[in-house]
């Protein structure tokens, strides 16, 4: 089943929602087959799950990533490509034509990269980048984007929550409040 987001209709009709941070409860440091077939809860936390990402994205779709900072601050990244490659090909990042208002692009990074959990490693770093930085991604050699790890409070930069790089301006990896990632 594909998880609809309902609960605020965005002008751009983007209603496929494929990830969800807001509380943190539900644990994202999680194994090959859990990022495979997903997990939480669709009215709160959840991740779809990468076969579904890939039947959704076998043709391109566009990708919408929503961010919350601590002080309340909301932005977006959008990308006109985004797909997932099947797990025969560890389920490899495409992503590309960056547009929002995030002062940072922070997802081109990891576009060509294969999906990477602790006990799955695909990354270019010489250790697990998932067990490094605490969730699954696609990871290069690490991350400048990780919405997958740790959910905490801002209690300064923590490569090991979920960030986006330069969110907010100046911080490197201050953790989120929120991150929802759609497509359409």
């Amino acid at each position: 089943m594909i998880p609809h987001d309902n609960t605020k209709k965005c002008p751009c009709q983007f209603t496929q929602v494929i990830q969800r941070r807001t509380q943190g409860d539900v644990d994202f440091y999680r194994n090959w087959t859990d990022y495979k077939n997903g997990f939480g809860d669709l009215h709160g936390d959840f991740w779809t799950g990468n076969d579904i990402i890939h039947l959704l994205t076998n043709t391109p779709r566009v990708l919408r990533v929503e961010l919350q900072t601590w002080d309340g601050t909301s932005v977006y990244a959008q990308y006109s490509l985004f797909q997932v490659a099947n797990e025969e090909k560890n389920y490899t990042l495409t992503v590309q034509g960056f547009s929002g208002n995030v002062s940072y692009d922070a997802m081109t990074y990891h576009n060509g990269q294969s999906f990477t959990t602790y006990d799955s490693d695909n990354d270019l770093y010489h250790n697990n980048c998932a067990s490094h930085r605490h969730g699954a991604w696609w990871y290069k050699s690490c991350c400048e984007s990780n919405l997958n790890s740790r959910y905490q409070m801002d209690n300064g930069d923590n490569g090991e929550s979920v960030f986006w790089r330069d969110l907010p301006p100046g911080r490197a990896r201050a953790p989120l409040k929120m991150s929802k990632m759609m497509v359409r």
